[in-house]
């Protein structure tokens, strides 16, 4: 368990994968009613783990985290208490790597956590993020939109989905993911995003990677659906090599 600036207890694991310490390690930001523990988190930790060591974790209000969801706000400071436990175990190379809302997440934190400090980032990677909050152009965010501000809603997150969700609107709104890119530079981007997402169409990899001017990769996927569990073995593993490769000269 690890305990976030806030005073949250984090749930979260490590493997070392095959370089031990002296190896990059990536960071992996679930997605919304995800966890460390579910089965499509655990197929793509065990893909990056052939590449590099895996730090996997369940956001607040997911899985045996403590606290409630904010839906991508204040996750920020579970991903940096991740983030600052993989540089103690003796990784001086992090890449975080987001789906969904933990795409949201990475983006966010990257832009949060600059400079010199032990929760920074050396190279992010969001896959199947939204650019812009409060989205409701589809059917499945409008469902998702219901889950989380109707009480009701609320009770089918926590019964059905195993998500606890804070009932209080954000005050204030906070950074949303294409005001951050613009910040993350020069830190190394890549966008990954399917082209039959049902969620985010692909107006949303477009916006965030055009926010940086040239400075993020973008990979549009044909045939792919959203986040965990749409990601094939052989895209995770282009994710987990990009992520090698971009940290390797730091």
């Amino acid at each position: 368990m690890l305990r976030t600036q806030d005073d949250v207890l984090v749930d979260a694991a490590y493997d070392p994968g095959p370089g031990g310490p002296d190896a990059p390690v990536i960071v992996l930001a679930h997605g919304f009613t995800g966890d460390l523990e579910r089965p499509h988190v655990r197929r793509a930790a065990r893909v990056f783990a052939q590449r590099a060591a895996v730090v996997t974790f369940s956001f607040r209000g997911h899985g045996r985290s403590g606290g409630r969801s904010t839906v991508g706000d204040r996750e920020v400071l579970d991903l940096a208490a991740a983030v600052a436990w993989a540089r103690s175990l003796g990784h001086a190379r992090v890449v975080t790597v987001g789906f969904s809302m933990g795409g949201s997440v990475v983006l966010r934190h990257a832009a949060l956590h600059r400079g010199r400090t032990e929760a920074r980032t050396d190279a992010v990677v969001a896959v199947s993020a939204p650019a812009r909050w409060f989205y409701r152009g589809t059917a499945p965010m409008r469902r998702l939109h219901w889950v989380v501000t109707r009480r009701s809603g609320r009770m089918v997150g926590r019964l059905g989905l195993r998500t606890r969700i804070q009932p209080y609107d954000w005050d204030p709104i906070p950074l949303s993911p294409v005001e951050s890119v613009p910040l993350i530079a020069p830190t190394p981007l890549l966008v990954v995003h399917g082209d039959r997402d049902p969620y985010f169409p692909v107006d949303h990899p477009r916006m965030l990677a055009g926010a940086a001017e040239g400075g993020a990769e973008l990979w549009l996927e044909p045939g792919m659906g959203h986040a965990e569990h749409a990601a094939s073995d052989d895209l995770l593993g282009r994710i987990g090599a990009w992520a090698v490769a971009a940290v390797a000269a730091q």
